[in-house]
C-alpha cells in the first residue's frame, strides 16, 4: 500500500499538461494530433502501472499537499477505480490515434485535441477522486469539454445538440449539487472514506436518504438510463467520431461507477431499497434501446440507442447485487467500452468515404463494396461481440450476467435479458447487410489504403483477446467486487489510521 503514488497523480493530470501544450501548438494541427497520441499512450501506460500496483500492494492513494483526510483532496485507486480508469484511458488513446488520419473537419480545429485531453482528465479524475466535490468538478470539466467537441462537429445539428445538452445536463448538476450539499450538512465532510466510516456504524442521519435519492438521480441521468435517456441520441449522434467513441463507451460509465460506489461504500444498508428499481429500469432500457436502434435511420444513431440498451444490462447486474452480479457488471462495462468504441470508429471510417461524411443508411447503403474489406470484417466481428456471440468478449459479458441471475434465481429477468439479445443481433447484422452486402451504385471519396484503420483494429483485437482469454479480466473484476463488498478496505486505506 502506497500513500503518495505519483503515477496516480500523473495519470489524472498528464492529459491536462498535454492539453495546455496543444493549445500553444494551435497553428500546427499535425503536431497537435501526434502530441495527443503520445499523451494518450503515456497516460495509458501509467494506468497500467497503477493497476499492477493495486494488484501487488492494495489500495493506492495520493494526498494533494500532503494533507491527511478528511482534510484536503485525495486520489484513491482501488481495484474498481483502477480497472475503470484503464478502460477509459485505453479508449482515449485509441480515439487520439483515430484523429491522426480522421477526415472530419472538426478534428482539424485547434480546439479539438485540447478539449479531448481535458475530457480525458475529467474522466480519470472521476474514477480516482476520493471526495464528492472533486467528483463534481471533474464531471463538469468532462461535460464542458464534450459539449465543446460536439458543438464543433461537422454535422449541422452539432451546435443544437450541444445547447440542448447544456440545459439537460444542468438537471443532473442540480441533483448532484443538492446531494453533495445534503451530505456536507449531514457529515461536515465530503471525503468518501470519512462519510463511509460514519455510515458504516448503521446510524442514519436525517438527510442521508435524501442525499441517496439525489445522487442516484444524478448518476442515472449522466448514464442515460431510462427514463433519463432522452438527451443521449441527439447529443451523441452528431459528435465527431473520436468524441462519440468516448461518449457512448466510457463517459456514460461515470454514472454507473457512481451508482456502484454509493451503493457499496456509502449506502450499503439502503441498497436493497433501490436495487429492484434498478433492475426494472435496466430491463426497460434494454428493450427500449434495442427497439429504437432497430428502427432508426442512421448508423451512429443506432449505436447511440444501443448504448441505452447495453447500459441496461449493467444496471440489471448492479440491481441484483452480490459478488457474482457485481463481477458481471464490471466485466460488461469494460467489454462494452471496447466493442462500442471500435464500432463507432469503424462507422466513422465508413462515413469518411462518403462525400458528405454522412452515416445515414440512405447514404452509405452498399458502400461496403467500394471500401477496403477489412472495414466490413471489423464491423462483423464487432457485431458478433455486441450481440453476445462466442468466442467474443460480448459472449463472456452476457454469460456472466446469465450466471449471476441464475445463481440468484432471477429467472424472469434472465429470460427477458437473454430474449433481448435477439434484438441486438437483428439491428447489428441488418446494418452490416445494408452497408456491406447490398449491391448498389454509390460514389466514394478515395482515401489512402488502410488510413484510419489502426485504432478500431486495435480495439476489436482487444475484444477478440478478452473473449478467447477472458480469465484475467474475470479475476480482476471478481477481486474488485469482493473488495468493494467490504467498505472497511477503502476506508482504512484512505483514513489517518491507514496512513
Amino acid at each position: 500500500m502506497e500513500f503518495q503514488n505519483n503515477f496516480l497523480l500523473l495519470s489524472v493530470f498528464l492529459p491536462t499538461f498535454a492539453a495546455v501544450i496543444a493549445l500553444l501548438l494551435a497553428k500546427q494541427n499535425r503536431a497537435q494530433r501526434w502530441l495527443g497520441v503520445v499523451a494518450g499512450i503515456v497516460t495509458w501506460g501509467m494506468n497500467i502501472v497503477v493497476l499492477l500496483q493495486v494488484i501487488d500492494g492494495g489500495v493506492q492513494t495520493y494526498r494533494l499537499g500532503g494533507h491527511i483526510p478528511p482534510y484536503g483532496i485525495v486520489f484513491v485507486a482501488d481495484t474498481l477505480s483502477a480497472i475503470m480508469a484503464l478502460m477509459g484511458s485505453t479508449v482515449m488513446m485509441a480515439g487520439l490515434m483515430y484523429t491522426v488520419h480522421s477526415q472530419e473537419y472538426s478534428s482539424k480545429y485547434p480546439v479539438f485535441v485540447p478539449m479531448f485531453l481535458f475530457m480525458a482528465t475529467g474522466l480519470s479524475g472521476c474514477f480516482y477522486t476520493g471526495d464528492l466535490f472533486s467528483f463534481f468538478v471533474f464531471i463538469e470539466l468532462m461535460v464542458l469539454a464534450s459539449v465543446s467537441l460536439v458543438a464543433t462537429s461537422d454535422s449541422e445539428f452539432g451546435l443544437e445538440a450541444a445547447i440542448k445538452y447544456i440545459f439537460i445536463s444542468s438537471m443532473g448538476t442540480v441533483f448532484l449539487l443538492m446531494g453533495i450539499a445534503a451530505m456536507y450538512v449531514t457529515f461536515g465532510t465530503l471525503n468518501l472514506a470519512e462519510m463511509g466510516s460514519q455510515l458504516i456504524t448503521g446510524e442514519r442521519p436525517l438527510l442521508a436518504t435524501t442525499a441517496l435519492i439525489m445522487l442516484t438521480c444524478a448518476f442515472l441521468l449522466k448514464s442515460a438510463v431510462f427514463p433519463f435517456h432522452f438527451w443521449q441520441p441527439d447529443f451523441h449522434t452528431p459528435a465527431p467520431t473520436a468524441a462519440h467513441a468516448m461518449l457512448s463507451s466510457v463517459i456514460v460509465k461515470v454514472g454507473i461507477y457512481g451508482i456502484i460506489r454509493i451503493q457499496t461504500l456509502l449506502f450499503a444498508n439502503e441498497a436493497e431499497q433501490i436495487q429492484q428499481i434498478l433492475v426494472v429500469l435496466g430491463i426497460v432500457g434494454i428493450f427500449f434501446g434495442s427497439l429504437c436502434a432497430l428502427r432508426t435511420y442512421n448508423a451512429k444513431r443506432m449505436l447511440a440507442y444501443s448504448t441505452i440498451g447495453q447500459i441496461g444490462f449493467i444496471l440489471v447486474a448492479i440491481g441484483w447485487g452480490g459478488v457474482v452480479a457485481l463481477t458481471a457488471a464490471i466485466i460488461y462495462a469494460v467489454n462494452h467500452a471496447f466493442v462500442k468504441s471500435a464500432l463507432l470508429m469503424t462507422m466513422g471510417l465508413v462515413g469518411s468515404y462518403n462525400k458528405e461524411h454522412s452515416t445515414d443508411f440512405a447514404d452509405i447503403g452498399g458502400i461496403g463494396n467500394k471500401i477496403p474489406p477489412i472495414i466490413g470484417m471489423i464491423w462483423f466481428v464487432g457485431a458478433m461481440s455486441l450481440a453476445g456471440l462466442p468466442p467474443m468478449n460480448g459472449f463472456i459479458s452476457k454469460l456472466m450476467i446469465v450466471q449471476s441471475g441464475i445463481q440468484l434465481n432471477e429467472w424472469l429477468w434472465v429470460g427477458l435479458a437473454v430474449g433481448s439479445g435477439v434484438l441486438t443481433m437483428m439491428y447489428m447484422f441488418s446494418a452490416w447487410q445494408r452497408i456491406f452486402q447490398t449491391k448498389k451504385e454509390v460514389s466514394v471519396t478515395v482515401l489512402e489504403k488502410g488510413e484510419g484503420i489502426v485504432a478500431p483494429a486495435f480495439l476489436i483485437s482487444l475484444c477478440v483477446l478478452l473473449g478467447v482469454y477472458a480469465r484475467p479480466l474475470v479475476v480482476l473484476a471478481e477481486n474488485a467486487a469482493i473488495e468493494i463488498g467490504d467498505p472497511s478496505i477503502y476506508i482504512n486505506a484512505v483514513s489517518l489510521f491507514g496512513g
